[in-house]
């Protein structure tokens, strides 16, 4: 026997041995398309190959490129060869690679490198627009019962009572929503049996607040049903009922919006905010009555006490300073309650933008600097429309403007879970603006500006430095 064999380096024929076989009978002409190939007496054998192919590994490569450029590893190419369902013999006999791990790294080197972004996830913050809009809308509508009112009282001689009142419900209210949020956690109706318990305990040391006040008479029975009011709101604010609430203070709406055209008289004038009262009562009653219906959760521990008492200072801190700016520029107060709203709807789109922060940066430094960026442009955004309402309403923006910046920078880091920093910092501007005044330092007005601007640029400060960390965010 003999054979051909090409000396030919790079040739097909190197992995071919040619064997013809002994034939006996006479030769036959070839046609000319066949000529060169092996005839019926050879016999082919072809060799094993001694490297790869890489022509089949190209091909492959090609094949899987999408999926093997953002591989940070060959074992996860290896992983997706497995996944692909190659065997060990397919990765011999086809690409010539003794390994799977061989066939990987080999795919891992010949594809570049690619790190595509994810497809963008939907914003877990995303605001509820009207909900927020609606709330700020809330916290200033029950101040038209004090002008459908305004004829039958003596402010001079009743506006204390009710301060301390409010005031005194404006906290406790803080707290209680703050420790009815934790109980959200475990259950609606632990929420419901929390609010049960504590709202009518704050409209009754409110009402005694206002009682000491003024040794009893006919406004502590004013100051009882702005306290009653002030638990039943707040109760519905907290399970997000604010249609309802809406729906309760439509006599009172209608009312005020008559005044202009229409005296209603002191029957009228009493009667309206009282059914309003009323109807907030019982709404409150029928939701809580539907809270309570909810399953039990068995085993949940309670949340102490304590960890509501900063949100309660708070709520006092922040109390005393709108005050403050009241006493100087009365409708300042309602540019400053109704902006509650907006800025709550702020809170989410800073959770919302940090977030977004998180997914685009790689660098802890990197997400600082937009930490801090979004940090700006949300207590522009609040701020910015607060100039024009405060030169409207005849307010001073020097004192409004950081009195609002510290009122959303405390919320903000409230709704981290940083209450006491804010708590510390709200009280000791307050008690600055208060006590300036009183000991001849300053004015009201500078004392407030002076005391707000410092707690605001304090309050930002500490929120670059506790939430410009990825932590929080993750």
């Amino acid at each position: 026997m003999s054979g051909p064999m090409s000396l030919e380096p790079g040739g097909a024929e190197q992995d071919t041995l040619a064997l013809r076989l002994a034939d006996t009978r006479p030769p036959r002409r070839r046609p000319g398309w066949a000529r060169g190939a092996l005839d019926d007496a050879t016999l082919a054998i072809r060799l094993p190959r001694h490297g790869p192919d890489e022509a089949a590994v190209s091909e492959l490569a090609a094949e899987l490129a999408d999926r093997v450029g953002p591989a940070v590893h060959p074992y996860e190419v290896a992983a997706l060869l497995e996944a692909e369902g190659l065997s060990a013999s397919q990765i011999k006999e086809r690409y010539g690679h003794p390994t799977l791990f061989s066939l990987a790294a080999a795919l891992y080197d010949r594809v570049p490198r690619t790190f595509p972004q994810p497809a963008p996830a939907p914003d877990p913050w995303r605001p509820d627009t009207v909900r927020c809009l609606l709330r700020g809308v809330l916290f200033a509508l029950p101040g038209l019962a004090y002008l459908l009112t305004a004829p039958l009282w003596n402010a001079a001689g009743h506006t204390r009572a009710l301060i301390v009142a409010g005031l005194v419900s404006w906290a406790w209210g803080q707290a209680l929503g703050h420790r009815a949020h934790l109980r959200m956690a475990t259950g609606r109706r632990e929420a419901g049996r929390t609010l049960l318990a504590g709202a009518p305990v704050g409209a009754v040391l409110a009402t005694t607040a206002a009682a000491l006040t003024t040794g009893g008479g006919p406004v502590t029975l004013v100051a009882a049903a702005q306290s009653a009011y002030l638990a039943a709101a707040g109760v519905l604010l907290v399970l997000a009922r604010e249609r309802l609430l809406l729906a309760a203070l439509t006599p009172l709406i209608a009312g005020a919006a008559a005044l202009p055209w229409w005296d209603p008289g002191t029957l009228t004038r009493a009667g309206l905010p009282l059914l309003a009262l009323l109807a907030t009562l019982v709404v409150t009653a029928l939701v809580l009555r539907t809270t309570l219906a909810a399953e039990p959760v068995t085993g949940a521990a309670r949340p102490r006490p304590l960890r509501s008492l900063p949100y309660g200072l708070f709520g006092l801190a922040a109390g005393v300073m709108v005050l403050l700016e009241g006493r100087q520029e009365p409708y300042a107060v309602i540019v400053l309650t109704v902006s509650m709203g907006p800025a709550e709807w702020l809170l989410y789109r800073y959770r919302g933008l940090s977030v977004a922060a998180l997914r685009a940066t790689a660098t802890p430094a990197a997400f600082l600097l937009r930490s801090a960026a979004v940090l700006a442009l949300c207590l522009t955004a609040y701020l910015l429309p607060l100039l024009p309402a405060a030169l409207l309403t005849g307010a001073e923006p020097a004192a409004l403007l950081p009195l609002a910046a510290t009122l959303w920078t405390a919320l903000l880091l409230q709704a981290f879970g940083v209450a006491w920093p804010s708590a510390v910092v709200s009280l000791t501007a307050a008690a600055c603006a208060t006590g300036a005044p009183l000991l001849g330092l300053a004015g009201a007005t500078t004392a407030l500006a002076v005391s707000c601007g410092a707690a605001s640029l304090c309050l930002a400060g500490c929120a670059l430095w506790l939430l410009g960390r990825p932590a929080p965010h993750a």
